[in-house]
């Protein structure tokens, strides 16, 4: 393992979290990757804080939006990965205000219908079953989802 300097390993830790937006979590485990006592972490984590490296709030808003319009993930799921990622109640509700209401319907009955499309069972409980699933792992509400399965299976 290689030896920095203070003022090396805060520079790379400066480029880790411009490049992208980091939460505490993530630097704290980039940081473990250096053999740096633990006064010289919290400085480097100071830092980076005090000069907006490291904005919990800024992170969980760009994860929020980004998870949902690039993945397709529901409500649910970023918020038990931001909760992961030891996020604040209070930074999650303020993140999942980032997806506007209609654009979260929206992405859903597109991806729900979708997803009805492929599926290759026959009607029934195994179909409903894989889409039903499928979604809950998206991390969709149980009740958009039922709801979208009853709409589709009456219009089939």
């Amino acid at each position: 393992m290689e030896n920095y300097t203070f003022e090396e390993i805060k520079h790379k830790l400066e480029y880790y979290c411009s490049y992208q937006d980091r939460c505490h979590k993530e630097v704290e485990q980039k940081l473990n990757s250096f053999t740096l006592i633990t006064a010289l972490k919290e400085k480097v984590i100071v830092h980076l804080i005090e000069n907006n490296f490291i904005n919990e709030e800024r992170f969980a808003k760009s994860f929020a939006r980004g998870k949902h319009n690039y993945k397709g993930w529901g409500k649910n799921r970023i918020v038990n990965e931001l909760k992961f990622r030891n996020i604040s109640s209070r930074i999650i509700e303020t993140a999942l205000k980032e997806i506007p209401e209609a654009t979260y319907l929206e992405n859903f009955h597109a991806l729900a219908e979708k997803n009805w499309e492929i599926i290759k069972e026959p009607k029934g409980q195994k179909r409903n079953k894989k889409f039903v699933d499928f979604l809950l792992r998206k991390g969709y509400e149980t009740s958009l989802i039922y709801e979208k399965l009853n709409e589709l299976e009456a219009g089939s």
